[in-house]
């Protein structure tokens, strides 16, 4: 029992070692994983907002007020589970067809139990409430606990589904090619300040970004403006 308690708290702090050195890269190199950052996410989000399944995703951003992506959310377990990414993330400005961003984040999730396997997933978020955007602006906000979050519905000819949907945040997810399946009820969203700052070359507050728009980068400007044409598309 003794050793078996040892090995838990072992893969515990493995798994917290991992975890941080995926999502916290090295200071020097925080321009450079920004800029790579935003052109995954745009390529990750370009699959997703096409994807047959994905009819909730093209109805709902229609009526969002945030859009988080994280291109690579990593999930390894072997009796203690673990899965942590990166991502950036939109608000909609106050004037119509402008948005705001990106803004840098990471999310996570620990959990425990006896499972196995190692997984990468794409997980897009849509902010559909004031408390769902207000929570994101936190330099940490806990899903389903400071906002609430569900599943968004996956399938074609879902969009009526949507319409009785009243959380803060909708997930949606693609895993190994397949949509839906992972669950962010429970993960953690926390800013990352360092790749806010390096990507904009001075120190900004994640309401900088989102809610004042006071600044910008133009690298940004082809992920904005397919966040945009997918809130309004017909």
């Amino acid at each position: 029992m003794r050793l078996l308690r040892r090995s838990w708290l072992v893969a515990a702090a493995l798994i917290v070692v991992g975890l941080t050195a995926l999502t916290v890269p090295a200071r020097a190199d925080d321009a450079m994983d920004a800029r790579q950052l935003v052109e995954r996410a745009k390529l990750s989000f370009e699959g997703m907002i096409v994807a047959p399944e994905m009819d909730g995703l093209r109805d709902l951003i229609r009526r969002a007020k945030g859009v988080f992506v994280a291109p690579q959310v990593l999930r390894g377990a072997f009796i203690f589970g673990v899965s942590g990414g990166s991502g950036v993330f939109f608000a909609r400005n106050e004037r119509p067809g402008q948005w705001n961003g990106p803004a840098f984040y990471t999310i996570g999730e620990a959990s425990f139990g006896f499972q196995a396997g190692a997984d990468a997933s794409e997980v897009a978020l849509l902010a559909m409430t004031d408390r769902g955007v207000n929570a994101l602006l936190s330099t940490s906000v806990k899903l389903g606990a400071d906002a609430s979050v569900a599943a968004g519905p996956v399938g074609v000819g879902v969009r009526a589904a949507t319409a009785n949907i009243s959380v803060d945040i909708v997930s949606f997810s693609r895993s190994k090619g397949l949509y839906g399946g992972v669950s962010v009820d429970g993960a953690v969203v926390a800013t990352r300040g360092a790749l806010n700052d390096a990507y904009y070359g001075k120190d900004v507050s994640t309401r900088d970004i989102l809610i004042l728009g006071t600044v910008s980068n133009p690298h940004a400007a082809p992920l904005v403006e397919l966040v945009k044409k997918a809130a309004e598309a017909p």
